[in-house]
């Protein structure tokens, strides 16, 4: 995969979800530009509908697979995001890859939450395909819907309980 272009972009990614603090000038690199933070979560809005919602701290690169200027993956190492992504005709599938797992789509709301030794993917509307990184087991989640993703064992999607939907999102300010 290619990364985005200009070396600065892993740095802003990280600065602006860790410190809340970064220049503008790298996110129109790649056609997203932060709104302002909240106590919880960040929000980025990309060219292209993309909107992408980061927990304070969350550690992730935007990646653009298709050189074309515009984030269409995104590397996710800890903490939560909440994604929306339009539906596009034709043309790849936004990923978001995590140390467990890959979750794709082509239009849907959906959030990733990744820990040392589980990721877990949660689905607010659309599908989402979602497999482990070494592994061709892969899995298709519907609306309210979710997988948890560990290094080994059955990807079992279960209808997750209000509880756990309600502290995932509000972890991401919703």
């Amino acid at each position: 995969m290619k990364a985005i272009a200009g070396a600065g972009l892993a740095t802003f990614a990280s600065l602006f979800l860790v410190t809340g603090v970064a220049t503008a000038q790298p996110a129109a690199n790649m056609g997203c530009s932060p709104e302002n933070p909240t106590s919880t979560a960040q929000t980025l809005r990309c060219e292209g509908g993309v909107t992408i919602v980061a927990e304070n701290g969350a550690r992730f690169t935007l990646l653009d697979r298709d050189g074309n200027g515009r984030v269409d993956s995104v590397e996710l190492s800890s903490k939560a995001l909440l994604l929306e992504v339009p539906k596009k005709a034709g043309g790849n599938r936004f990923e978001v890859m995590t140390p467990q797992a890959i979750a794709a789509v082509r239009g849907t709301k959906w959030a990733v939450d990744a820990t040392e030794g589980k990721s877990s993917v949660f689905v607010v509307n659309g599908r989402v395909s979602v497999a482990r990184r070494a592994g061709a087991n892969r899995v298709v989640l519907g609306p309210g819907e979710g997988v948890d993703v560990e290094a080994t064992g059955a990807l079992t999607v279960k209808r997750w309980p209000p509880a756990r939907v309600a502290a995932l999102l509000a972890r991401l300010a919703q």
